[in-house]
């Protein structure tokens, strides 16, 4: 046995050293894969690709052991990307609203039913600045062009003085009387929150009906309403003037106030000639009445308003905090270019390559909604193609894939996250029943086109992210005025890529502060989330989370979004008209701002990863879709059609054609 176990130990040492023609085979093999694995890395070189295993992080933590899955490309996300700039944007003085006055309702002279309507069902006891200033105004019986910031109170402002006078009169209203006051607004939702209002001063006076009219309602039963009739009726400017056109029991004769709210916005959205005919059938019928202009920024369509709707009116402007000016044309063209921003909001701006903007948004979606407490978040982008894409995407990803949070970091009651999504090209029946829910829900994410970014009062919105930047100062005082509303805090972000940072000096220059948040700062949020940690082979610990470790969990999270995009040709389809539609957007941009966003600056293949794809279409080229988009244009738009009318291409509000059905 001896003799044998030392025989046995001098084979295996003769094979070690004189390998036989077996193991020089073996050896040659291991040699020519080490030679192909070289030979692969000089493929590669200088390439952004290399390997990662992109499914590992959704294997159970078991007993240190995982399956073996095959590797796939995926692009590093922290490699050949621009230089993020340095922002050195000058600090101006920002024009700030005091929201709220001294005084209260009761030192008006209103119905002491009202008041109590005020009190306990709004559960309002203190007026703010727009109001003390335009309800004393309006009571009056002037005429009146009412500038505020979003957010400050203006709808209660007009609506306190029509139902005070209108319950005032001495011949009773009666509902077959029709119109007594006539609401005109921009979009449907802005259309259900005012007749919300009314419906809510209107408790104690039962006999003054309220009706609204808007698109994506049955014509039929609008016309059964009209027919029994409504003394304050609120509508869309499209469907006015359908009405109008064929409905013949809808009279004016009786019309003592028209009011126009969001001015600005109803002129941005091509509605200027529904607005001519809609002034020309109630001059038909009442030449006296009172005319009421309401908007958060003034701008010269708004001027050309004043001249056609008002007479002899009174400026009113909380910015100025002056109420009775003699021209209020004189004071639209001094304001054009400047902004009122609530005094409790905070501006921020990230500037983030095109490569990293999906993996940096979900980040903070993450960082807000699911590790703090209580946040409510508006995400802005600009075409309903990008908002579907993305809805769908963080669905089956942010919210399938999220695991427990470590106990060191408990989420709020906000966890898991909630997602939503409004834009023109739901039906209305969906749109009005998320915006209810969005409304009445404490936390949750509502991703959206512009249809939301007007009047629309959202409450306890904490934050306003605006992953498309908007095309021009005003729409982004809009889209921000969704928080801060009626003196609540709140807070804004903008994402811009490196190449758009001039953007700020843009908004400084119509005296507009952004504060800037690193990109780091909001990224480093992925250490708090082990599902999107890299799994390490055998019994290695991983790193302390620094700056390594926070690339690799976000070319993880990247991962997550890829994998979901290439499961299927479906969805690979779906990214690349949502990239297409992006690519239209961003070809829209004014004149003075395309030396900031110009389409042809794009580079295709790192805007393709922030849609989940692996690599740019070859079928896609920048000049080919902004020519695409300009010949579809020509075609399908008649002359008097606003712009914005050409389905899925956002030209300067991507929801304007669908707000009102008409």
């Amino acid at each position: 046995m001896k003799r044998q176990a030392e025989a046995t130990k001098r084979k295996h040492q003769v094979s070690s050293d004189a390998p036989p023609a077996k193991r020089r085979s073996e050896i040659s093999s291991v040699l020519a894969k080490k030679a192909s694995d070289k030979e692969t890395q000089r493929t590669f070189k200088g390439s952004t690709h290399k390997m990662f295993p992109p499914k590992k992080y959704l294997d159970s933590i078991g007993n240190g052991r995982q399956e073996e899955k095959p590797c796939i490309k995926t692009s590093s996300l922290f490699k050949n990307n621009p230089e993020i700039p340095e922002l050195h944007s000058t600090a101006v003085k920002q024009a700030r609203e005091q929201v709220f006055s001294p005084e209260a309702f009761q030192e008006l002279d209103l119905h002491p039913h009202l008041i109590s309507t005020i009190n306990t069902v709004l559960k309002m006891s203190s007026m703010t600045s727009v109001q003390k200033q335009s309800i004393p105004v309006l009571l009056e019986g002037r005429d009146a062009l009412v500038r505020s910031q979003t957010g400050s109170g203006k709808t209660l402002a007009y609506c306190v003085p029509v139902v005070q006078s209108l319950q005032a009169l001495t011949s009773k209203i009666q509902r077959s009387d029709g119109p007594y006051a006539l609401v005109l607004v921009p979009t449907r939702e802005l259309a259900l929150q005012s007749f919300d209002t009314v419906q809510k001063l209107l408790k104690p006076f039962t006999w003054i009906v309220p009706g609204v009219l808007m698109g994506g309602e049955k014509r039929k039963s609008e016309k059964a309403r009209l027919r029994k009739g409504i003394n304050i009726l609120i509508s869309t400017p499209g469907r006015l003037v359908d009405h109008i056109k064929s409905t013949k029991n809808l009279h004016f004769n009786r019309i003592r106030w028209l009011i126009v709210d969001e001015a600005d916005r109803i002129l941005d959205l091509g509605f200027e000639k529904d607005i001519t005919v809609i002034l020309n059938a109630v001059n038909a019928e009442c030449q006296k009445r009172q005319n009421v202009l309401l908007s958060a920024t003034l701008t010269e369509g708004v001027t050309r308003l004043v001249d056609i709707s008002l007479h002899n009116p009174v400026s009113i402007s909380v910015l100025d905090k002056n109420c009775n000016q003699p021209n209020p044309k004189e004071v639209a063209s001094i304001q054009l270019n400047s902004f009122a921003i609530p005094e409790s909001l905070d501006q921020h701006v990230v500037l983030v390559p095109s490569k990293l903007r999906l993996v940096c948004l979900a980040a903070f979606i993450l960082q807000k909604c699911k590790f703090e407490k209580n946040q409510k978040m508006i995400v802005f982008f600009s075409s309903c193609e990008l908002v579907e894409f993305h809805y769908s995407l963080f669905l089956h990803t942010l919210l399938c894939h999220s695991g427990t949070p470590t106990s060191e970091h408990l989420p709020s009651a906000s966890w898991p996250l909630k997602f939503l999504r409004l834009h023109g090209n739901m039906e209305q029946e969906e749109r009005t029943s998320v915006f209810h829910e969005f409304s009445h829900s404490e936390t949750g994410v509502l991703l959206c086109t512009d249809v939301a970014s007007r009047g629309l009062d959202l409450p306890q919105v904490t934050w306003i992210v605006q992953y498309s930047a908007p095309s021009s100062p005003a729409e982004y005082i809009h889209r921000i005025g969704r928080t801060a509303r009626i003196g609540c805090h709140g807070s804004s972000l903008l994402i811009l890529a490196p190449s758009e940072a001039e953007y700020v000096n843009s908004l400084a220059s119509h005296k507009i502060n952004v504060g800037e948040i690193k990109m780091e700062d909001i990224l480093a949020v992925l250490a708090k989330d082990d599902c999107f940690k890299r799994r390490q082979r055998g019994a290695q610990k991983s790193r302390a989370s620094g700056p390594q470790e926070i690339q690799e969990r976000a070319t993880v999270l990247q991962t997550v979004f890829e994998d979901y995009v290439h499961s299927s040709q479906r969805m690979v389809s779906w990214a690349k008209k949502a990239l297409q539609s992006f690519i239209r957007a961003y070809a829209t941009y004014p004149k003075e701002l395309k030396s900031i966003f110009h389409v042809r600056a794009l580079h295709l293949g790192h805007v393709a990863k922030s849609f989940g794809l692996r690599d740019a279409p070859r079928n896609l080229s920048v000049s080919a879709v902004k020519k695409a988009s300009l010949k579809s244009m020509a075609q399908t738009l008649p002359s008097s059609a606003p712009p914005s009318s050409l389905p899925g291409h956002p030209v300067k509000d991507p929801m304007g054609c669908v707000v009102t059905g008409s």
